[in-house]
């Protein structure tokens, strides 16, 4: 019975890791660009996406849940930046 509940919180922790991971590389991501990509690319401001993401990586830090409500709501804004905003940045500022 035990290995039951092991190998659970193994899955968990591995989902919290690639929640924590995803965050941390939208955090960076958008902390590399300049803040005049964001608007020609006609996304939210830099400062906008850097407190969600901020947030949302501070929160995970402190609840390290990946099912919490907070760290929900942050692994979307993350997605949300890796799939909608990344792409427009990058082809703004032509990085490839």
């Amino acid at each position: 019975m035990l290995a039951v509940f092991q190998i659970q919180n193994a899955f968990v922790l591995a989902i919290s890791l690639v929640v924590f991971l995803l965050q941390a590389w939208a955090f960076v991501d958008a902390v590399s660009h300049r803040a005049e990509a964001f608007v020609a690319a006609d996304k939210l401001t830099k400062p906008t996406w850097l407190i969600i993401l901020g947030v949302a990586l501070g929160a995970h830090m402190l609840i390290w849940s990946p099912f919490s409500f907070l760290n929900l709501i942050g692994a979307v804004a993350g997605i949300v930046y890796i799939v909608d905003a990344r792409p427009a940045l990058r082809a703004v500022t032509g990085r490839h």
